[in-house]
């Protein structure tokens, strides 16, 4: 046994041997590349459901081999056939994630266009979202703002109202005060606009939340999951502040994490911003 186990080490050995002597730099270069591709799409599935499907795939096929290398017939049959048959059904059941790749690439820099307006204006918006949504957290007035980046969502506009509208912190209060007809709904922003009020969003599809998220968290996430925008939610219960970015929620911001959140996702290259939180006039209030 010791003498078997030492001839496949030497074999290993020599193998790996021969594979380092003929090496090529187009071959390191494929290797990163690959390894490159998987990572991304790790990144892409990671915290969502799919990762708890691949890795119930991996089980399969490790019992799989266990059991080719175990001789037993029948189970070998039973499981090769199954995931014949499970390939198919793997863009069913991946459908979600296969669209979010595709997006993902669809968001690439040399494809899509820039829609970024200049500093100095995502700078106000940055300002005025930041108040408005500080006044309604102190009112403990429930709010959702989603800000459109690269990705278009005309599917969401159309659910609402269009208004295209210049951001003010006064308009957002006015929007979000209860028992007004578009305070129900979230507000879409494009291009440092107010284009649509009163939307409808997709809850996240994420099982592993805290049951404690409400409506309009789980729609944050859900739109978030869907495209490359950025969600803002004020609780109506608690009045704090969240950011959705990437099917990621960052829960109970202060006003000037918020800032940060925004500056740092909205604006093209890093800079230096003014943290000091601004007061609210009365009329904001």
């Amino acid at each position: 046994m010791f003498a078997i186990k030492f001839k496949l080490e030497l074999i290993f050995l020599w193998n790996l041997k021969d594979i380092l002597i003929n090496i090529q730099i187009k071959d390191l270069f494929d290797i990163l590349i690959v390894s490159f591709i998987f990572y991304k799409l790790y990144l892409l599935i990671k915290e969502t459901r799919a990762e708890q499907l691949m890795k119930g795939i991996l089980i399969l096929l490790f019992i799989t081999k266990a059991a080719e290398f175990s001789k037993l017939h029948s189970v070998s049959w039973l499981l090769n056939n199954t995931i014949k048959a499970g390939m198919f059904a793997l863009v069913v059941v991946f459908q979600p994630e296969l669209r979010r790749i595709l997006e993902h690439l669809g968001q690439a820099k040399f494809i899509s266009p820039n829609m970024k307006a200049s500093r100095g204006d995502t700078e106000k918006v940055i300002d005025e979202l930041v108040e408005g949504c500080s006044s309604l957290s102190r009112q403990k007035i429930g709010a959702l703002i989603v800000i459109e980046r690269k990705t278009g969502i005309n599917e969401v506009i159309q659910t609402g109202t269009f208004l295209d509208a210049d951001i003010s912190r006064q308009l957002l209060i006015n929007i979000f005060i209860p028992n007004t007809p578009l305070h129900d709904g979230a507000v879409v922003i494009r291009k440092n606009k107010i284009i649509a009020a009163g939307c409808f969003l997709p809850l996240t599809e994420n099982k592993f939340l805290n049951q404690e998220l409400g409506t309009r968290h789980r729609a944050a996430l859900g739109i978030s999951e869907r495209s490359d925008c950025i969600s803002v939610v004020v609780s109506e219960e608690t009045g704090a502040m969240s950011v959705a970015i990437s099917g990621k929620l960052r829960k109970g911001l202060k006003e000037d994490e918020l800032r940060k959140q925004l500056v740092d996702s909205l604006m093209e290259e890093p800079v230096k911003y003014s943290f000091m939180a601004k007061k609210v006039s009365k009329q904001d209030e």
